[in-house]
């Protein structure tokens, strides 16, 4: 799993029958300090994100394990809002210093 932040929606009227009644987000990879480190992507909301949160990411195909999910073409959703990180200040040092 990955964190990243919602950057906004994706309006998509036609699209995979299987993608029809999921919500697509506009995700951006962060590190633990809430610094983007990547670039924009589109995932598929199962837990009602919003604009603004951080989320957890999973990708591939542990991201289609429930039945009705498993033909779907889905490579990325988003499975957990964050509602707090806990990181070590030598951790945030280091990604300050690139390393």
């Amino acid at each position: 799993m990955i964190m990243a932040k919602v950057m906004g929606t994706v309006v998509a009227t036609r699209k995979e029958e299987s993608l029809v009644g999921y919500k697509l987000m506009i995700v951006c990879r962060i590190d633990s300090a809430g610094n983007f480190i990547d670039h924009e992507r589109v995932a598929v909301d199962y837990v009602g994100a919003g604009i603004g949160e951080i989320v957890l990411v999973g990708q591939g195909s542990a991201v289609r394990v429930e039945e009705k999910k498993k033909t779907a073409p889905i490579d990325m959703a988003i499975v957990g809002i964050i509602d707090t990180m806990d990181v070590e200040e030598v951790l945030r040092e280091q990604n300050r210093k690139g390393g």
